[in-house]
């Protein structure tokens, strides 16, 4: 069972899409291949949740960021392997020797393209295979990470039908029959072996763009445990795609399993709340997270409530898809899941009574399950106050607002307590919207 996120938390998190602004897959999209960009679309899709697998991945990953590697082949000339690997062709030696014979026949008496085309197909294999050896017989072995993978690659290079090709010299023509003959080698007798070389090859490419990725970006490799610990301890965390963007330090745990958040608008809640919850999904695919340390129990799922939409068709107001929102979370938890639930200023949608009461309410009920971690923000501070009277195992802080003279100035750094800024006012005053409407 992997780990999940809905559709919603997908969309809060902005996670999918390599062709998304701003996207995390989009930040990760540097595979050269195509079987490597559908193979990150699976793995972005498909996070885990096996402490052990994931600690395994991550492990790939560090391995390559150490060797600062290339990948040897451009995708145009990859796709030219991958598509004749790929081709059909044509069952036995005597129908594929037929059909390479026939092609050979229509390039003499009409100049047909063909041939030459297989020809060439069939060199450029020969040369990025022997590529890819010498690439991968570079790798250190001494290192568990990708061994498997390497003793995978060394079995198929070691077949007997295999061991002409290492190390032979260029060559820019053949004959008629070693064209049959190497055709039906790779397409016919060893079409096993190829298929498994060429998802090594997408899973290589995928470890170096990532590993890349984690280098120019400077993240770390979380380590992950089991449920039992119930854990989240992370030293500067920011977010992956925010240019300078400013660290903080968090630590979750069975004793404390509440992060309540307050502050003004515009001091980086959502933004906070966005960093968490993307570094929690990438810790779950084992990918590098944007921090400087992290680790984590795994979890079953992450939910988050960040930007809920209304839904005009549906007839449903803005507060009650909150309402829907925090039912669904309500059942997930209900069902004993291990969960990170976010939730970004609860029932803004309604007065500021109904909001007060129903988020104390809430928030009160959702962390007794101590299995799961909340990080959980308001604009109402009152409820803050009435939950660090109540309960002992929230985590209470917010992100400072310092005035400037009449001037707002945001830090963005977490500090210890319950908000009391209230600049609300003196923005709009700012922007001068009183004179504007009096005039």
């Amino acid at each position: 069972m992997n780990f999940y996120a809905d559709k919603q938390t997908q969309e809060d998190l902005n996670l999918l899409g390599r062709y998304k602004n701003n996207s995390i897959a989009q930040l990760f999209d540097e595979a050269i291949t195509a079987g490597g960009k559908k193979l990150m679309d699976k793995m972005f899709q498909q996070p885990l949740s096996d402490p052990i697998a994931i600690n395994q991945r991550s492990d790939t990953f560090r391995y390559f960021s150490e060797l600062l590697l290339s990948f040897p082949f451009t995708a145009v000339e990859f796709a030219v392997m991958e598509d004749y690997l790929a081709s059909d062709g044509g069952g036995n030696l005597l129908q594929m020797a037929s059909g390479v014979i026939y092609k050979k026949i229509l390039q003499g008496i009409a100049n047909d393209s063909d041939f030459e085309l297989l020809q060439s197909e069939v060199l450029k294999t020969i040369e990025l295979l022997n590529r890819f050896y010498a690439f991968v017989s570079l790798l250190p072995k001494s290192n568990l990470a990708y061994r498997d993978q390497l003793e995978r690659i060394e079995k198929i290079y070691a077949h007997p039908s295999l061991q002409w090709l290492r190390g032979k010299p260029e060559i820019l023509v053949f004959s008629v029959s070693k064209i049959i003959r190497f055709d039906y080698l790779f397409r016919y007798v060893l079409r096993e072996q190829m298929n498994e070389l060429i998802e090594l090859i997408f899973d290589l490419d995928v470890c170096i763009a990532v590993a890349r990725i984690g280098i120019k970006k400077n993240f770390c490799y979380a380590r992950a445990f089991g449920k039992e610990k119930n854990t989240m301890k992370v030293k500067r965390l920011f977010h992956p795609v925010l240019e300078h963007a400013i660290g903080n330090d968090s630590c979750l745990d069975q004793d404390h399993n509440v992060l309540f958040l307050t502050g003004a608008n515009m001091a980086g809640k959502s933004t906070l709340m966005k960093s968490f919850g993307i570094g929690i999904y990438l810790a779950h695919m084992g990918f590098p997270v944007a921090a400087d340390h992290m680790e984590f129990s795994v979890k079953d799922g992450l939910y988050t409530s960040i930007n809920v939409p209304d839904n005009l068709d549906m007839g449903y107001s803005h507060f009650y898809a909150e309402v829907l929102r925090v039912k669904k979370v309500a059942e997930e938890v209900a069902a004993s899941k291990n969960l990170v639930v976010i939730f970004d200023e609860l029932f803004k949608g309604t007065n500021v009574k109904d909001a007060y009461d129903a988020t104390l309410s809430i928030t009160e009920a959702f962390s007794e399950n101590r299995n799961c971690l909340f990080v959980i923000s308001t604009h109402i501070v009152e409820v803050g106050e009435d939950l660090r009277g109540r309960c002992d195992h929230f985590k209470f802080a917010y992100l400072p607002t310092v005035m400037e003279g009449v001037v707002p100035r945001y830090t963005y750094k977490l500090t210890e307590g319950i908000s009391q800024d209230r600049q609300g006012m003196i923005i709009i005053k700012n922007e001068g919207i009183l004179d504007l409407i009096q005039s």
